[in-house]
């Protein structure tokens, strides 16, 4: 099967002008000629410059929405535009996914879902007792692990109507909440990766609903995904187009594992510290401004390095 060895202008970092200067809201950028990013104006700390809504599809097979990001009317609007039906008019929208239900990735599901004539799906899966009050949802119907979401060209023969030309492959992958899904485009080999990897940053892991151990599981799932389907490119909810896929994720969960190690060597040397005395000997290498955020994540790297050692007895 044939894979894209790039992308259409725009979809890749720049090579100079800061990220958040070189990126724009108010209309979709194509990245093959089945995907569009559309990015929110919800710039931020956490955001980066933006939520990155995509659309797959095409005029004649309707879209899929993922991540259809804040409840932003103009940006909702835009999304809804966007997926046009071969005559131009907006809202051939087939279904609405969301990657996991955090408050800059799923509330536009309603407000666009009531765009639309006859209501697409919102699809996901429920936010866990453990989310945060911003974070509760409930899709119209809960996404299985490897299910295929299909997108056809109607008016074929039987046996071509029977092959989905664009499929969205389902993978389940909590860590960075626990009802995280990503999704792979098999026919291009590209994975829409949302929280769960972005460009620019590592996510944060914010126990209880975030889990370091299922984060790194959750990685090595999606390397054997991208590995199977040839996946050569990351598209994530937050920045460019990551290229080099398995080499992203092996570099990504190498940073966890090294920054657990020194996050272990830290305890080890300072066995009765705290969170606050761990922080800054186990970041120094970060921007104290960071480190309220980063001890979201030192937390989850505590709870697994304390599972690890009561999995091999130590005291």
């Amino acid at each position: 099967m044939a894979r894209p060895t790039s992308l259409l202008p725009g979809a890749l970092s720049p090579a100079s002008a800061s990220l958040v200067d070189a990126w724009q809201t108010d209309r979709p950028t194509p990245l093959l000629r089945n995907v569009l990013r559309l990015t929110a104006p919800n710039p931020g700390v956490m955001t980066g410059p933006g939520t990155n809504s995509y659309l797959v599809g095409e005029p004649a097979t309707g879209f899929t929405v993922i991540d259809p990001g804040p409840a932003d009317p103009d940006h909702l609007q835009r999304l809804w535009q966007a997926a046009a039906f071969e005559d131009g008019a907006g809202g051939n929208i087939l279904r609405i996914v969301c990657t996991h239900s955090h408050p800059d990735h799923s509330p536009g599901a309603a407000p666009l879902q009531a765009l639309c004539q006859g209501g697409p799906p919102i699809l996901g899966l429920p936010s866990a007792p453990t989310a945060r009050a911003a974070s509760a949802f409930t899709p119209d119907r809960s996404l299985l692990n490897q299910e295929l979401l299909a997108h056809m060209l109607p008016g074929l023969d039987v046996e071509s109507a029977l092959k989905p030309v664009h499929t969205l492959q389902v993978i389940y992958t909590p860590g960075h909440a626990a009802n995280h899904v990503c999704l792979l485009l098999e026919e291009d080999g590209l994975l829409f990766s949302g929280d769960h990897i972005l460009n620019g940053s590592t996510t944060v892991i914010d126990p209880p609903d975030g889990n370091m151990h299922d984060y790194l599981q959750s990685l090595d799932a999606l390397s054997a995904a991208c590995e199977e389907h040839q996946v050569q490119f990351i598209l994530p909810a937050h920045g460019h187009v990551m290229e080099a896929a398995l080499d992203a994720i092996a570099h990504l969960k190498a940073h966890r594992l090294k920054r657990e190690a020194k996050i272990a060597a830290v305890m080890q040397a300072h066995p009765h510290g705290s969170m606050d005395d761990w922080l800054p000997l186990a970041y120094d290498d970060v921007d104290p401004r960071i480190w309220p955020v980063a001890k979201r994540s030192l937390l989850a790297h505590v709870e697994r390095i304390y599972a690890l050692d009561n999995e091999k007895g130590r005291p």
